[in-house]
């Protein structure tokens, strides 16, 4: 696959799915602790999203770096814009700036359990 290949895939995921996280591992089985936490919010939130294992293809992998020009794995996208990885997701979490996101774009998730995930960290 050429790196232009790779990209328009990437491009094609982003925009075609509401939200996408490039992760290792799956969001049924997580590779990484970075990974974990975000799919871990994510499945709790009960946001409906695309999960990328970017470890069965080294091309993605290298690819979604060089597409958000972010040089680490997890990588969330929502409505096709790069949100940040785990530090970014963690902190929008904890402030609720991903729920204002959420909301903006029109995407769905339980915001009872957002609340909860900002009570237990308090």
């Amino acid at each position: 696959m050429t790196a232009a290949t790779v990209q328009d895939q990437i491009r094609e995921l982003v925009t075609s799915h509401d939200v996408v996280l490039f992760m290792k591992g799956t969001k049924q089985m997580p590779q990484c602790g970075f990974s974990s936490r975000v799919a871990g919010v994510l499945n709790y939130m009960g946001v409906d999203y695309v999960d990328v294992n970017v470890l069965a293809d080294p091309e993605m992998r290298q690819g979604i770096k060089d597409f958000s020009d972010w040089p680490t794995i997890p990588q969330l996208y929502v409505k096709g814009e790069f949100v940040g990885g785990c530090d970014i997701v963690t902190e929008m979490t904890l402030s609720g700036e991903l729920d204002q996101l959420f909301d903006a774009k029109g995407v769905r998730y339980d915001r009872a359990r957002a609340e909860e995930i900002r009570k237990a960290n308090a």
